[in-house]
């Protein structure tokens, strides 16, 4: 990837408000809503260091994204008490490490026992909703 490509966790802006809202940032990442709410609680956990690969950063790197990784999956169970939490690590077109933190329900008919849809566009909130979301992570984060 070279410098002058956009990344949308490193830029910020536009590039990240097209499709999530920073929450905060921790020691090693910055902690996004996913903006399509189909999984209520959909979160993103990026790291602070622009690479592709998990490979790619230092041990001590690692193990510092890991335990916000950790730190923020305590949050997504504490705030919405899912059977399960899907961990997404993809970055096919956008190489930036990241993973999607997805609250999974055993009632679920469409989703459980198959992996999460990555771009459903089904369910969007209102800017308060959004808000209040935000909110409820942050508390839950401090």
């Amino acid at each position: 990837m070279s410098e002058a490509e956009p990344c949308a966790y490193c830029d910020e802006g536009a590039p990240l408000d097209a499709f999530g809202i920073k929450i905060t940032e921790l020691p090693a990442s910055k902690v996004v809503l996913f903006k399509e709410q189909s999984h209520p609680g959909r979160v993103i956990v990026a790291s602070k260091y622009h690479v592709s690969e998990i490979v790619d950063l230092t041990p001590e790197q690692r193990a510092a994204f890991f335990a916000d990784v950790e730190r923020v999956a305590e949050a997504v169970h504490k705030l919405f008490n899912p059977d399960k939490v899907n961990y997404g690590a993809y970055g096919d077109t956008g190489h930036h490490l990241h993973f999607h933190l997805v609250p999974k329900y055993h009632d679920d008919p469409f989703e459980w026992g198959s992996t999460f849809a990555m771009n459903p566009d089904r369910k969007h909130l209102t800017d308060a909703e959004y808000d209040e979301l935000v909110a409820k992570y942050r508390e839950a984060l401090a």
